[in-house]
């Protein structure tokens, strides 16, 4: 599946559960490390697990492979690590803090559903 593919299926997995302000940002000339980041709030620690569960039980299967991931819903961001794709959840609160929009600012947001 090619990355930005990869991307959209997130994306329409983090809407159905009702991820807010769902941004992909295109990071192919920025970072080696990968291709896009999708950045995702959630509304609650509950709302975190239902989106983080949500891309590991929707797309693992689609890839063939488990992503790598990190935090939990209490600590208000967890990361999901698809190699092509890194899916950053947060908590409003801890997005306001580390503002990932800001500090990859140069790179192109290629979708943007509020």
């Amino acid at each position: 599946m090619e990355p930005f593919e990869l991307a959209r299926k997130i994306v329409d997995a983090l809407e159905d559960k009702k991820g807010e302000d769902i941004m992909v940002l295109d990071l192919c000339e920025q970072a080696p490390i990968t291709d896009y980041f999708v950045i995702a709030s959630g509304t609650s620690e509950r709302n975190l697990k239902a989106l983080q569960d949500a891309i590991v039980d929707e797309i693992r299967p689609q890839v063939s492979y488990k992503p790598r991931l990190e935090g939990k819903p209490g600590e208000g961001w967890l990361l999901a690590d698809f190699g092509s794709v890194m899916v950053h959840l947060f908590s409003h609160s801890q997005r306001d803090y580390y503002r990932l929009e800001d500090l990859w600012a140069e790179a192109k947001v290629v979708l943007h559903v509020q």
